[in-house]
């Protein structure tokens, strides 16, 4: 059997900075390269920011303009997969020989996503995954994935897919990564409660796989001062506290879970060693009961507007 080191970066944004964002990144790119790992995956809208607290002043039937000019500053920070930024994070993927999983807020026309890009050190972007479903009032700003964006890539150490959040609460959408052959689980979240680990530990059972849980880790006082909203409460304290971790395919937790701090956990795995473990339960063979349940992925683009030639 042969080892490989992954890490999970946690960390955050420079607040509304995405340039200076993803230079933080190539730097957190070629720290845990350092420490060994041929692949990082990195939190959710690392790349563009989360605005955890934001309302952008739209009470039901009503935007205020404030609010308007909130949401104008929040779409100047999104990024598109061929912009300077993925480059920056592409280049150091490259440098530092690296398989990147990074979480963005991708812009494409007028409509913002909250998107997982995976980055080959090799071809660069290889795949990206469009959130299937924004949580609450993300659906104010953050538009609908479809099933053309559930990519499973193999990296030459593991097939590597991304679900980002509470999608993992899903069951269908895991069923659909483990269908794919995941065998490296990565989970960007900006959930940083006590009761995500057990999720994370969860998955790891039920997938048989490697679950790197990655979540963010940002101050309060790095939001900038008008953003009343998101600086109540003690300025000193996390505004997203973190709680990354590594777990493997028997539910033992490998590295984490770390709180209040930036952080970047490594671990070394053999996806070989999944067989000692899908041996008793594989969600989609053996355990399977093809002939009692079904799943149907629709993985067709689903564009608002065809033009035939």
């Amino acid at each position: 059997m042969s080892t490989t080191t992954v890490a999970v970066i946690q960390s955050g944004p420079i607040p509304f900075d995405s340039p200076a964002t993803a230079r933080k990144v190539a730097d957190l790119i070629a720290d845990a390269a350092g420490r060994g790992a041929r692949l990082a995956v990195l939190p959710e809208a690392m790349i563009g920011t989360y605005p955890k607290g934001l309302t952008f002043g739209a009470p039901l039937g009503k935007r205020t303009e404030q609010g308007r000019d909130e949401y104008a500053r929040y779409a100047a920070a999104a990024v598109s997969l061929d912009g300077e930024e993925i480059a920056t994070v592409a280049e150091a993927a490259a440098r530092h020989d690296v398989f990147v999983v990074v979480g963005i807020i991708e812009k494409d026309g007028g409509t913002l996503y909250c998107t997982s890009v995976h980055i080959s050190p090799e071809a660069g972007v290889v795949g990206h995954h469009r959130k299937l479903m924004p949580t609450g009032a993300e659906r104010l700003v953050w538009g609908f994935g479809d099933g053309s964006t559930l990519p499973v890539d193999d990296t030459g150490f593991g097939r590597v897919g991304s679900v980002i959040c509470w999608e993992n609460y899903m069951p269908l959408m895991r069923q659909a990564m483990y269908a794919k052959g995941v065998e490296i689980y990565c989970a960007p979240t900006v959930d940083d409660r006590d009761s995500w680990q057990s999720t994370m530990q969860h998955i790891a059972l039920e997938g048989r796989c490697f679950v790197l849980g990655s979540c963010q880790a940002i101050r309060r006082d790095a939001f900038a001062d008008d953003y009343d909203s998101v600086l109540e409460g003690d300025d000193a304290g996390y505004l997203i506290r973190g709680g990354s971790v590594i777990i493997g395919p028997s539910g033992d937790v490998l590295a984490g879970p770390v709180y209040d701090r930036e952080a970047i956990l490594t671990a070394d795995i053999d996806v070989a060693e999944r067989s000692r473990f899908t041996f008793d339960f594989d969600p989609t063979g053996h355990y399977a009961r093809p002939d009692v349940f079904s799943l149907t992925v629709d993985e067709r683009p689903k564009p608002s507007v065809r033009f035939d030639a």
